[in-house]
């Protein structure tokens, strides 16, 4: 079995934070949406993968994963020229997947049981489909469900009136009918190929649909806001780590990881934290659920609930709910602010709240 990982798109969601990098590289506890990603295709027994980019980003996933030997997996790469919508993506992938079964995972979401249960399902059934489903408090912003005796009946696009409460999350696995399924139905409203078509065309023509219930957690990451939730949600799944240099007076509580090169100097750690490669915290604060990055400096500083990209640098302040992205600078008199600066930003704040960038 095969992995196809969607990560097109533009994400204009997250902007400025996409003007200069993939939405699906953004870091999130310490490393790459992407990445947590394929770390679950990897735990689910599946070792090749194609990953659908958009041409803008293509090399920019090419340098960060290269061909995915160093996260234990085969990748390859297939480009969608245009986002014409999620079964266009997949179809993009059609030459990689062949005639295998092959698993379908949207690289901005992240599930909390990861992606084995769907894999597992799949595998001994043996249907045409499995979909991932979660119950929603608002089912009429996603793609919903009806089951009728264990099987997957109807779909339905966000609708006003929802027939279900069950969402569809960003989970399939699939055989090769799915490409034939994309090739005939027609494009949405919205001009693209869906999915939900893709599926309800399969259930039409009598082929077995099959529903798996996500318990735990569910967060895809398509606003700045998100990247805070998904940084909490993965934080409590970190095992502590200590590969850098923390001194004699600083002081280190809860799960922490702080990796090679990186210095603590004279500062306080709240687990859960992750410290990146040759990042700085001296005279500080840090935690919980705060992820520094690789190079970046936090300096007689507080930061919690927060995440610093590579080569941030926070100095003289509290810093909570933050996004900095990458080499963006904040520095202040003695004050408090919640940001979401884009990469080489600057910002100074004075006592008088007024926020210069």
């Amino acid at each position: 079995m095969k992995a196809v990982v969607l990560c097109g798109g533009e994400g204009t969601r997250l902007r400025p934070f996409t003007y200069t990098q993939a939405k699906h590289l953004l870091p999130v506890a310490g490393r790459p949406v992407v990445e947590h990603a394929l770390k679950a295709v990897r735990e689910a027994g599946i070792r090749d993968v194609a990953i659908v980019v958009s041409p803008s980003v293509e090399a920019q996933f090419r340098e960060r994963l290269g061909d995915g030997s160093r996260i234990g997996l085969r990748v390859a790469y297939a480009v969608q020229p245009e986002p014409k919508g999620l079964a266009h993506a997949v179809l993009c992938a059609e030459e990689f997947v062949g005639d295998e079964s092959f698993l379908v995972y949207l690289g901005d979401n992240l599930l909390q049981g990861g992606v084995t249960g769907v894999v597992d399902l799949f595998r001994s059934q043996n249907p045409a489909a499995v979909v991932t489903l979660r119950q929603v408090e608002d089912p009429r912003r996603f793609g919903v469900a009806v089951i009728e005796n264990g099987q997957l009946v109807r779909l339905v696009e966000k609708p006003k009136d929802p027939p279900s409460d069950l969402a569809i999350v960003g989970a399939y696995a699939f055989t090769p009918l799915l490409f034939q399924a994309a090739r005939e139905v027609k494009p949405s409203f919205r001009g693209e190929l869906e999915l939900t078509d893709c599926l309800q065309w399969l259930v039409d023509r009598g082929h077995r649909v099959l529903p798996y219930r996500v318990e735990g957690w569910w967060q895809d990451v398509g606003r700045p806001a998100d990247l805070l939730v998904a940084n909490r949600l993965l934080l409590t799944q970190i095992e502590p780590r200590v590969e850098g240099e923390v001194d004699a007076g600083s002081t280190v509580e809860g799960p922490v990881v702080i990796e090679r090169g990186a210095r603590v100097l004279g500062s306080r750690l709240i687990g859960p934290v992750v410290i990146g490669e040759e990042a700085v915290v001296e005279r500080s604060t840090v935690g919980p659920n705060a992820a520094i990055g690789p190079r970046a400096v936090v300096r007689d500083a507080e930061t919690a609930d927060s995440i610093l990209m590579d080569g941030a640098r926070v100095e003289g302040l509290t810093l909570q709910e933050s996004v900095i992205g990458r080499e963006a600078a904040v520095r202040v008199d003695p004050s408090c602010a919640a940001l979401f600066l884009g990469d080489h930003g600057s910002a100074t704040i004075r006592s008088s709240q007024h926020v210069s960038s």
